[in-house]
């Protein structure tokens, strides 16, 4: 049985992730510019992460369940439609490398993957509890189609290191290139992530548009340039949403497992 204290943390991780995405909401401006790029973190990604963060707290944690099993099929069912109609979107203008590596398509996988778990689990309890939190007599549930959470298990996990090689391998390149660090974090990672796209071609040309767009809105609010990163530069950074995306991922992942 999995320790209680351990799934108390990974619960309180994804009200963190919650917490981010929605502070996101709030202080992205594309809402009211109408700004949103495509391949960008825009406001879906966020409000999918926050619905995420909500459901998956709950799924640790009992006393955190929010809405009933019925309706997180619902949203979740509209939230992979969503995602793959984006990822179709994306095939049609990068070709089929975004079926695999574009930006929306570990978005698509974690929107089937919850809409998996709450239908399997509430099928394999007969309508029951369903998820409810893991802990005490709760661990005992188990999903149907094991080998299909396995699946995405794996899946999960790739994509996960996959953004983690994404962001370490852009400031390697930044590194070799000479292009000097800033001492703050963000604007280092937004040079970072533009380094990143320009070295992976066009199929990154909707990233490379995002630090446009991130730079347009600095600009906008009022910053000098050179005066640091603000907390809004820093919370609407792509690798803060890349980072909630990984914590979320590897999530997801554990649930998966204990859960087969």
């Amino acid at each position: 049985m999995t320790p209680a204290w351990l799934l108390d943390i990974f619960a309180a991780f994804m009200l963190v992730v919650a917490a981010v995405s929605a502070a996101r909401l709030v202080a992205a401006r594309s809402w009211v510019r109408g700004a949103a790029v495509a391949g960008s973190a825009g406001p879906d990604v966020d409000v999918a992460h926050l619905l995420m963060g909500i459901a998956m707290a709950g799924m640790f944690t009992a006393s955190l369940t929010t809405l009933s099993n019925t309706a997180w099929e619902v949203i979740f069912g509209l939230m992979t439609a969503w995602f793959a109609w984006r990822v179709w979107c994306d095939a049609r203008a990068n070709g089929t490398r975004a079926l695999a590596g574009g930006h929306c398509a570990p978005h698509l996988v974690h929107s089937a993957a919850m809409l998996y778990m709450f239908l399997a689990l509430a099928s394999s309890a007969g309508g029951g509890s369903g998820m409810g939190g893991m802990g005490g007599s709760a661990g005992m549930q188990t999903l149907k189609y094991p080998t299909l959470a396995f699946v995405f298990a794996l899946i999960l996990v790739g994509y996960s290191v996959w953004d983690l090689d994404q962001l370490s391998g852009a400031r390697r390149a930044l590194a070799a290139a000479g292009t000097p660090l800033a001492p703050a974090g963000v604007p280092a990672m937004a040079a970072a992530e533009s380094a990143g796209a320009a070295a992976s071609g066009p199929a990154a040309m909707g990233d490379a548009a995002t630090i446009g767009t991130r730079a347009a809105d600095e600009a906008l609010s009022g910053e000098p340039p050179g005066s640091g990163p603000s907390i809004r530069a820093l919370l609407l950074a792509p690798g803060t949403a890349t980072g909630c995306r990984i914590v979320m991922g590897i999530s997801m992942a554990l649930i998966l497992v204990i859960m087969i």
